[in-house]
């Protein structure tokens, strides 16, 4: 039996992060596995969708390619409808409607197939791979994203369910709030639709309280990477979105270099949280080229986490990151800790990490 040696770094804060307490106690810990079977072989995704990750590690053992271990994984969390956050009936939109964001990213040629805004198709990280596999494109939305999945064989049917829409009504019974809207008059007091008065003053969130929170069960994202038996990394990310967002919204999850990053000449990256404002920082790629100038995936991640959190100090997210050594990280803001799922022939299988959370100035 081939003999695999584990080495286990120590966590590197850039803030003096202390290290996050696991199943194993290694928390975001530099990670590496060396075998002459398979060298490097790993599944991570973010929060703790073992299910997700064991079908991920299932493809791999199996001799399967990473982008087959990232599409089966997500694809379990859409059925399963992992923490409400990912699949069908979760996250519905001020309309009352389900709709699906997906991305898969080939590390090896940096193709991406995604779908964003997708309407009454529920296995959304499919469709996005059928866009990588059968077009050139990178990115289709809406109804027409639903017409190129019922031309692909897909089936169309809802994706609202009983729970999903008393999740609505609910919030509709509470007036609509919170909800997504600024500078418009009523938006923090009844449902709209709302008109502009170019009159209005600015709107001032403090003092109206109309802020959406983000966590746990609004964190709207799984997102995985793999590397297979030959070294080919992919990433990817499947998610209904934000509760109550504007219909039409399109967050973070199908967009390259927001949602996720692979570059197999590096590694790659996965991103999970308030969507809308890592569109405009860019986390996954700006972890990839941290790691590109030779940062630690733990590192990588602590940096692009900061980034974000001293643009906006609500924000509430995480990184989870791998090198193509197969060492792996992750950091996050806004919570306490956060849990992250890994496999590889060193675990033996999934296990459940977590890390401490990113902490600045007085917070």
């Amino acid at each position: 039996m081939a003999m695999c040696w584990v080495q286990l770094g120590t966590v590197l804060g850039i803030l003096g992060i202390s290290q996050g307490v696991g199943s194993s106690g290694l928390g975001s810990s530099n990670f590496r596995l060396s075998s002459p079977l398979s060298p490097d072989m790993i599944v991570i995704n973010t929060w703790n969708f073992k299910e997700a990750n064991k079908r991920g590690w299932e493809v791999l053992s199996d001799g399967g390619t990473a982008l087959d271990a990232v599409e089966e994984g997500c694809t379990v969390c859409e059925e399963l409808q992992c923490d409400g956050t990912v699949g069908f009936g979760g996250s519905p939109d001020e309309d009352g409607e389900t709709t699906l964001d997906a991305m898969i990213m080939n590390g090896n040629t940096l193709d991406v197939g995604a779908i964003g805004c997708l309407r009454n198709i529920k296995p959304v990280m499919r469709v996005a791979r059928a866009v990588l596999d059968h077009t050139t494109h990178t990115l289709l939305v809406g109804e027409k994203a639903t017409q190129f999945a019922v031309k692909m064989g897909f089936k169309e049917e809802t994706l609202s369910t009983e729970q999903s829409l008393a999740m609505w009504q609910e919030w509709r019974d509470n007036n609509c709030q919170p909800n997504f809207w600024k500078n418009m008059p009523d938006s923090t007091t009844k449902c709209g639709p709302y008109h502009q008065n170019k009159d209005e003053g600015e709107f001032d969130e403090d003092r109206h309280g109309n802020r959406i929170e983000w966590g746990p069960k609004n964190h709207d994202t799984v997102g995985m990477i793999a590397i297979d038996k030959d070294g080919n990394i992919a990433a990817g990310t499947s998610t209904n979105g934000a509760k109550f967002k504007i219909p039409g919204r399109v967050g973070d999850s199908p967009i390259p270099g927001a949602g996720a990053y692979a570059d197999t000449e590096v590694g790659a990256a996965a991103a999970t949280g308030d969507g809308d404002a890592m569109m405009r920082v860019l986390p996954s790629l700006l972890a990839v080229e941290a790691m590109r100038r030779g940062a630690t995936p733990s590192e990588a991640a602590e940096e692009v986490i900061t980034r974000i959190a001293k643009k906006f100090s609500n924000f509430v997210g995480a990184v989870v990151t791998v090198n193509k050594q197969g060492q792996f990280g992750a950091a996050c803001h806004g919570m306490e800790t956060f849990p992250f799922s890994v496999a590889s022939l060193g675990t033996g299988g999934t296990q459940i990490r977590e890390v401490a959370c990113v902490k600045l100035g007085d917070q």
